[in-house]
């Protein structure tokens, strides 16, 4: 019996962190004996709780951008006697492979990243142009060396799996009515305004959801942050608007994560809470602006992507570099609707 144990450090991002999952399904498929904890942020541990091949999941209690040296140092000690085998690093920084070089765990593999030659000791180079993020993190399952790239990843589809008692729970604190078709927009992004589409336009979407499907919910999800925002999105829609139900900044990201798994469909930038709707497998439309949708496509059954591939995109600047935004501000509602309309054909059957 493996009494050993393996450690992956988490990426920041919550969409990056759900593309992260298939590699553990890798791990775990390779030693099902060995228990497999995850060391995140606090702000994507809900993920991780969501992630059936995740063991254990340890929370870090480190300043965001503070390298934090004793406390990671004692920290460290603490691993140390948990009896880990080896660790992944999947962040690039060298402030997180530290982690796992102080604790003294064997075997700690992770890409080059800030030049972190001997701290990483299982070293993956990768100096090809970016790639999608799930096949990304899937070669760490496999020596450096062999090639980085391997068709079957390709399909390999992030997974959330949510309970049932949690659903009437929290639909029932925030008013969301179950019997009804919810249709979710999150209009945020967190890294900027470059990948968001615009808030009238978000509206107009609304109308046209309404006429088509008149007994239908619209949820508008989104952290605090994004408040602002979503309050626009309902000004915009018009009658449309006093339907609609804000909740940016009101759920969690467990209560999102338990309500995006109950929608009918999701309209959403390149945030988060798209790839937490994906691999929760619900019908998606994924708008991207500034960011590349080969990168961090939507793997979801249903999903469509619209971005218009201008030739400054993308950039993958928080703020369009030209001060126009075409890349979102030409994206028509027309043709986001018929992308929406065809998924929500495609659910019904």
């Amino acid at each position: 019996m493996d009494n050993a144990r393996t450690l992956v450090i988490s990426p920041n991002w919550i969409g990056d962190a759900v593309m992260a999952q298939p590699l553990l399904r890798l791990l775990k498929r390779a030693r099902p004996e060995r228990a497999i904890d995850v060391l995140a942020p606090p702000q994507v541990v809900p993920v991780w709780r969501r992630i059936q091949e995740a063991d254990d999941i340890l929370a870090t209690p480190f300043r965001h951008r503070a390298l934090q040296l004793g406390e990671r140092l004692r920290y460290a000690r603490l691993l140390e006697r948990r009896g880990y085998r080896d660790a992944y690093v999947l962040p690039n920084t060298l402030k997180y492979a530290l982690i796992p070089w102080l604790a003294r765990i064997p075997h700690r593999i992770g890409y080059k990243g800030e030049s972190r030659y001997g701290i990483v000791n299982v070293m993956h180079h990768d100096e090809r142009p970016q790639r999608s993020m799930v096949p990304f993190y899937a070669a760490l399952s496999r020596e450096p060396g062999l090639p980085l790239h391997d068709p079957r990843w390709e399909t390999m589809r992030p997974r959330l799996v949510v309970a049932g008692e949690e659903t009437e729970r929290v639909a029932a604190r925030l008013a969301v009515d179950l019997g009804r078709p919810l249709i979710a927009f999150a209009p945020g992004a967190e890294f900027g305004s470059a990948k968001r589409w615009p808030p009238a336009y978000y509206g107009a979407l609304a109308r046209q959801v309404v006429r088509a499907l008149p007994g239908a919910q619209i949820a508008l999800m989104g952290s605090p942050n994004d408040h602002d925002t979503c309050k626009q999105v309902q000004a915009c829609a018009g009658q449309a608007g006093t339907g609609m139900l804000n909740l940016s900044g009101q759920t969690s990201l467990d209560d999102a994560i338990t309500l995006l798994a109950q929608a009918t469909a999701v309209v959403a930038n390149d945030s988060g809470l798209l790839h937490v709707a994906s691999a929760l497998n619900r019908p998606v439309v994924a708008l991207y602006g500034s960011t590349d949708p080969d990168y961090a496509p939507p793997l979801s059954d249903l999903a469509r992507t619209v971005s218009l591939r201008l030739p400054c995109a993308p950039c993958r600047q928080r703020e369009c570099p030209l001060g126009h935004h075409d890349c979102m501000n030409k994206m028509s509602v027309e043709r986001v609707w018929g992308e929406l309309a065809a998924v929500l054909q495609a659910a019904r059957g």
